[in-house]
């Protein structure tokens, strides 16, 4: 009997698990709550583009089209590109539209059983004739629900979406003070570009918030405004945006996406051999971070502006922080038309923003957009049923979201997680794990136990609060170490892990999708 696999979400992750699983002879039934797939480009800003070289934002059998010259394509493009790949292969058919799944609620073993199996799913394998998944999913036209009963569930739910990260005010500081209106940077980006336009024009806005949506958001805001009615955003950390990814002229994939790069740092289940190199080479690793940091601070005039980060860039990288700087956009700072205002808490009162608590310093605003980020873990984890699941999904508050190979969580059986943890290329990491959950599902290779997955887990936690530091390293990234990461995919497939023609080639060549095509 085939086996029926439940992929909730139609984003990228959603349609790379459809099509591998189709690969393989299973039956995939994709939920979507939205009507269109695509994921977070479906709704984002009009000034939004893609955050790395398309190169490297590329589904390794299907090519960018050569009308798309852009090394950086904007919103509609990259949307086109992924409707594109579901078109070409067939996906659609299995995709249920405006189906939002509610629970998820798996029926078998008692928790306490569950508790005492030392390998995952109780036998090692992914299907079990004990236990099946049950779905309870809403259709969002008529509000309906319906229970569906899977063999397995892939979760592509993300975790830049739907939960906004709002955060907590002092009693009677919060929004409700405030006589302007606050919105969060999600229903800014529901909009359509004319309603969005018009919702800013001619209004005091204050941006909260210096990740890419907040930089494109005050962007728009300068468009609309000008100098007449600045837009004023609120920061708590200065951040290494990048302007280019070409450093004094050398491409930044010959610093940190090839293996010599990833010599220079520890790595989760390293032997002697290479923690040695690390020690050695870690003055060459220092000096790369602060070769970018220098070209970054010439090129976007940081220090004028009072906006170099304390962090080095190689923390960024692993944090998996990294984006562009909208063009012009300290040029817009200079010109009076964006204001920067760094403040390490913030609340409300009736005419604006207070920042530190500090009622000599208000910021005046009628609006106020919340680029705060969202809650992913929260998310991810109360789309459980049980309580224990839940526990399991999230893990400790002071680590990471404990996922084997980013993937499985050893104590949740016949489930995995594709796209939560991120990288320097979200779309070919995810296809990669893809390609290794699949090889999984058909027995090609088996996990190991429950207590070797979760100090392997152990390790890569180490290695993130090593190298991420302790504000970012929950954000779940392989960082700059998404080649060590793909080799542990490729060996437990049976796949060499070496994917160059040469030795020179395979330590100083960049890795891209294209190095990762051909696995199944």
């Amino acid at each position: 009997m085939v086996k029926q696999v439940a992929i909730v979400g139609a984003g990228i992750s959603g349609l790379l698990a459809c099509k591998y699983t189709l690969s393989k002879g299973f039956h995939p039934i994709v939920f979507e709550a939205r009507s269109s797939i695509g994921g977070v480009w479906i709704n984002t800003l009009e000034t939004t583009k893609l955050q790395t070289p398309k190169s490297y934002y590329q589904f390794t059998d299907f090519p960018w089209p050569s009308s798309v010259v852009e090394d950086f394509p904007n919103q509609q493009q990259v949307h086109d590109y992924v409707s594109s790949y579901a078109t070409q292969f067939g996906l659609l058919e299995y995709i249920k539209f405006s189906s939002k799944v509610k629970s998820l609620d798996y029926e078998g073993p008692s928790d306490e059983e569950m508790q005492a199996w030392s390998l995952w799913g109780g036998t090692g394998e992914p299907f079990s004739s004990k236990g099946k998944w049950n779905l309870s999913v809403q259709d969002t036209q008529t509000l309906s629900t319906k229970v569906h009963q899977v063999d397995f569930v892939i979760l592509c739910v993300g975790r830049f979406s739907d939960v906004p990260n709002i955060p907590k005010f002092p009693h009677d500081m919060g929004p409700e003070q405030f006589h302007g209106k606050v919105i969060h940077s999600m229903d800014y980006a529901e909009m359509d570009n004319e309603s969005a336009a018009q919702f800013v024009k001619g209004k005091e806005v204050t941006v909260v918030g210096l990740q890419k949506f907040a930089l494109d958001i005050a962007m728009e805001c300068s468009s609309a405004n000008g100098s007449a009615h600045p837009c004023t955003v609120v920061y708590r950390t200065e951040h290494w945006n990048v302007p280019d990814y070409l450093p004094w002229g050398v491409p930044l994939a010959y610093l940190y996406f090839n293996r010599f790069s990833e010599l220079l740092v520890h790595k989760p289940g390293e032997g002697f051999i290479l923690a040695l190199l690390a020690y050695i080479l870690s003055p060459m690793r220092w000096g790369i971070s602060k070769f970018v940091e220098s070209y970054i601070k010439w090129k976007l005039k940081l220090g004028k502006f009072g906006m170099v980060p304390k962090h080095s860039f190689l923390t960024e990288m692993n944090s998996c922080l990294i984006s562009t700087v909208p063009e012009d956009f300290y040029k817009r700072v200079e010109g009076g038309s964006i204001n920067l205002k760094k403040a390490q808490s913030f609340c409300f009162e009736k005419e604006g923003v207070l920042l530190d608590n500090d009622k000599a310093e208000v910021v005046k605003a009628d609006l106020v957009i919340l680029a705060t980020g969202f809650r992913g873990v929260d998310k991810l984890k109360d789309i459980f049923l049980s309580p224990t699941l839940q526990t399991h999904i999230s893990g400790r508050p002071e680590n990471a979201v404990p996922l084997y190979r980013e993937c499985i969580q050893p104590r949740v059986p016949q489930l995995a997680i594709i796209g939560f943890s991120e990288s320097i290329s979200n779309l070919y990491t995810s296809e990669l794990r893809c390609q290794w959950l699949v090889e999984l599902l058909d027995g090609r290779f088996k996990l190991p136990n429950i207590s070797e997955m979760e100090k392997d887990i152990a390790k890569w936690d180490e290695y993130l609060k090593e190298y991420s530091g302790n504000k970012y390293y929950r954000r779940s990234c392989i960082g700059a170490l998404h080649i060590w990461y793909n080799d542990q995919l490729c060996k437990d497939m049976g796949r060499n892990p070496k994917r160059k023609d040469g030795v020179i080639a395979e330590l100083f060549q960049p890795y891209g999708p294209m190095d990762y095509a051909c696995l199944c």
